[in-house]
This record gives C-alpha cells, structure tokens and sequence, in this order.
C-alpha cells in the first residue's frame, strides 16, 4: 500500500546542527557581543521555529482529531441510513451518539435532521431547531455554507449551557443531497487549560487567532487586545502575518524584542501564534555562556541527539494519525485526499487504467445488534484485513465510512478489476470471523468503477457508490460495474 509521508526530518536535523555550530564558533571568535547576535539568529532561526513545530504537533494531535472525528460520522453509514429510512427508533440514534462521545471522550455529540428540524443527542431529543430562534442560527449558517464543516464556540443547551468548541459537519444522504449536521464538542475551559499546560512546558506565549485577527483562544496571558490589530507593537504586522499565514516575525513592545513564529491550522482554520520575549531569553543564554562554552557545545550535541528522537517519535505519531484508520489499519479519507493527487499526476504523466473498488459489509448493523460493537471492530479489522491482503505495493485502500472500504488499482483494467473485486468477494464470504469462540459469516458488496481520463476522482467513487448501491439492491454479496459517464 502506498505510503504517507509529512516530512523528511534529516535536512531539519542538518539545518539546526550547522546553525548552532556556527552560533558556538562565532562565540569562541569573537566573544559576548558576537555570541549574542549569534543566539539572536539561533532564537529567530531555530529555537522558536523548533518549539512551535513541537506544540503545532501536540496542537494536531489533541485538537485537529475531533475534526477527524465529526467527519468520520457525517459519513457513516448508519447514520444516513437511518435518517433516509425515516428516523425512526430515536434510541438507536441517541445509542451511536453516546457510544461516539465516550468512544472518543467528546464533551458532547449530536446530530440536527434537515427534514424534521429534530435536534439529537446522546440523551435523545434535545429539542426542534427553528429559523426564527437565534440560539439556531448556527445549524442554518452550517445549512447554507459551501464548505465541509466548520469550527464554532457556542453555549451548549445540553449541557447546562457550559461554553464548547463545536466541529459542525454537514451531512449527505448516498445520492449527494444534504439532510442535516453532526459533529462533537469540546469545552473552551478544557482547551485553556490544554493552551496553558503547554506555556508552562514550552515557556512561550501561545493563542489562537482566526482569519479576521480576532483572538479565539489563549492561556493565561494577559496585554492582548480581542483584535490584534489594537496590540501594541504587533497591530501593524497582523494583515502581513493573516496573508503569508506561515512564518517569523518581530516586533516591540514595553521596550522588549519579541519574537513570533505563526502557523496556519487548515483543519481548524485558525492561526497558532508562539510569541517569545527575547530578552527573557538572552538573560538566561548569557549567564549559560559565562559558565563555560565547552559546556555548551556538549549541550549543543545532546540537544541535536534528543531532537532527532522527538522528531522521530512526533513524525511517527503525525503520520500515523494524519493517514491511518486508528481501527482498520488502512489509510483514512484525509490521506486519500492527498495521495489520490499523486495517483492523478501519475496518471497525467504515463496514462494507465485506474480502477477504483467501494466495498460495504453487508449487514453490518445486524452484527452489531446481534454480537455487540466490539465484535463489529473485530469484523471489521478482519475485513480490512483481507482486503489489504488481496492487494499490490502499488494500491491504495482507505476505510472510506463506518463499514466502507475504498480500494484504488493502478494499472488496472475494468476485467482485471472485475476478477480482483470477485475474488475479494469470495474470500470473504469463505472465511468467517472467530470472535469469543463464535463464527460470524460475512460477506461483501462491491461497487466497480472505471477512471474515465477526464472526471473528477470524487466522480469515479461516485459512480463506485452507485454501482455498490446496485448490489446491494441487487441482494447483496455480490460485484456491479458501475456504467461510464453519461451513460444510463
């Protein structure tokens, strides 16, 4: 399966390891006035740029996962199955939404229905949204709005109105038409404190601030206006810092040199400000340099060897929780996005047959009502299993929804990918599932699509669903080959 790479950390260790040897040999050359200019540089080109690459990682780690997460339903399966069949059994629904909470240890979980205006949670029905409440307007901002979802700090009316971070996510029904909201919740409070407990680990200055330079969310610092275009000494790069969204920056304030690395979170669509006072950090690196510079160098040396197992470690964990399915093992639909670009340039570059394969477990809710979730997981991690098993180095599978799974085959033909999605089928339907000593039949429903050279990826899985939703309608445990573009 192909891999998923962020970053190569070798030409960043190389980067830091000649800068702060260059910083360590002026020093020794000319003394404490041209080691302070050299620590100037190593805080600007190095230390702060370091430290902000750490909390960036901590930052995607703790709080771009609920965004995975609000996606992760608006796309499952059950979900809009359940809406499209009417809503009914709302225990069902407030079942998915409470195991979805303490699954992933949310604050809170819902889903707002479009056609019956039925605001779902965890407890069951919360009440009907109306245009006419203002307290709704977000459902009808989120309605209207192009984008996939977005990220907004309201009152929760669940829960004692305590003030939350809402990852709002739209919802489509499996012919593409929208039929309402879902998402999760995190509290403001828990996320300061978050904020705050890397200022005391990091020492440095951290907020978050959206496209229009309001302050979203800080720590404990006090001196920052709302907008920062009103801040003393940084006003006036704010609209340079919102239009280049990465990089560093300085300005002063209160007589003090202050140093900014600024990076753009697009899943959360805000801007993480790391602020450091330099002069807070040349006082402590001068009485460092008094002490001994030999000292500093074995320093030096120690510091490039424990980043290079911090990177190593932060890259593991970036990748793997930027590209992997935490349950199947398989890519998740973010990666997908990234690497089926590579699968078109590819293919732009040395035209070859792209197949693309969209997999459903049949009856999967049955499974799960029958012998309980965590035999569902294992069903499905056996399932993902074997179709990984049943694939080239070349191809790409991605666990595409809650028992979806999206297999691309480059340098496949529409017969070749017949006879694979075939033989998946088979050996699926061949080889129960072992969970407590219980053998769970399954089978498979398989939708074939062929790329065309000239739609869209997103148009080719389309049509893999609609040829999927054939089988299943068909009677399932069964392969359709989806019709070529405008083609009835």
């Amino acid at each position: 399966m192909k891999q998923f790479r962020i970053f190569d950390r070798r030409g960043l260790l190389l980067l830091l390891s000649v800068l702060l040897s260059a910083g360590f040999f002026a020093t020794t050359l000319f003394g404490y006035f041209v080691s302070k200019q050299a620590i100037h540089d190593a805080i600007i080109g190095q230390d702060l740029p370091l430290t902000s690459s750490n909390i960036y990682s901590e930052i995607q780690k703790d709080l771009v996962r609920p965004v995975l997460i609000s996606s992760t339903m608006a796309n499952d399966t059950f979900l809009r199955d359940w809406v499209v069949k009417g809503e009914t059994g709302v225990t069902e629904m407030a079942r998915y939404l409470n195991e979805m909470k303490q699954r992933y240890g949310a604050f809170s979980s819902f889903f707002v229905s479009d056609k019956s205006a039925i605001y779902y949670t965890g407890e069951g029905v919360l009440k009907h949204v109306s245009p006419t409440e203002p307290r709704d307007a977000w459902y009808y901002r989120v309605r209207d709005m192009k984008q996939n979802y977005e990220i907004n700090v309201d009152p929760d009316l669940a829960n004692a109105n305590a003030l939350t971070i809402f990852i709002n996510y739209r919802v489509f029904d499996f012919s593409g038409n929208y039929i309402g909201a879902t998402g999760i919740g995190l509290t403001v409070d828990a996320v300061r404190r978050l904020i705050g407990d890397y200022q005391q680990r990091f020492q440095r200055t951290i907020y978050f601030v959206d496209t229009q330079g309001q302050v979203v969310l800080f720590g404990n610092q006090t001196g920052l206006a709302p907008n920062l275009r009103n801040t003393p000494g940084l006003g006036p790069l704010v609209d340079r810092i919102l239009e280049e969204k990465t990089g560093s920056y300085q300005f002063l304030a209160n007589g003090d040199n202050h140093v900014l690395n600024v990076n753009y979170l697009p899943e959360l669509k805000w801007y993480l400000f790391v602020e450091q006072n330099e002069e807070a950090a040349l006082a402590g690196i001068r009485r460092t340099l008094y002490v001994n510079l030999g000292i500093s160098l074995a320093v030096t040396l120690v510091v490039l060897f424990l980043t290079h197992l911090v990177l190593s470690r932060y890259q593991h964990r970036i990748e793997e929780m930027a590209s992997t399915d935490e349950l199947t093992g398989l890519l998740n639909r973010h990666a997908f996005t990234i690497l089926i670009d590579k699968v078109m340039a590819e293919y732009r570059r040395a035209p070859e047959p792209i197949a693309m394969l969209l997999a459903d477990i049949d009856h999967f809710k049955e499974i799960n009502d029958r012998h309980g979730h965590l035999a569902g997981d294992e069903v499905l991690g056996s399932v993902a299993g074997l179709l990984l098993g049943g694939l080239r180095q070349s191809d790409m599978a991605v666990r595409w929804g809650g028992e979806e799974f999206l297999l691309v085959l480059s340098g496949c033909d529409q017969a070749e990918a017949q006879r694979i999605a075939e033989n998946l089928r088979q050996k699926i339907a061949t080889m129960p599932v072992e969970v407590n000593g219980k053998h769970i039949s399954v089978t498979i429903s398989i939708g074939v699509s062929q790329y065309d050279g000239g739609e869209l990826p997103d148009e080719t899985v389309n049509r893999a669903d609609a040829a999927l939703y054939t089988a299943k309608n068909g009677g399932r445990n069964q392969v359709e080959f989806a019709a070529k573009p405008g083609v009835a």
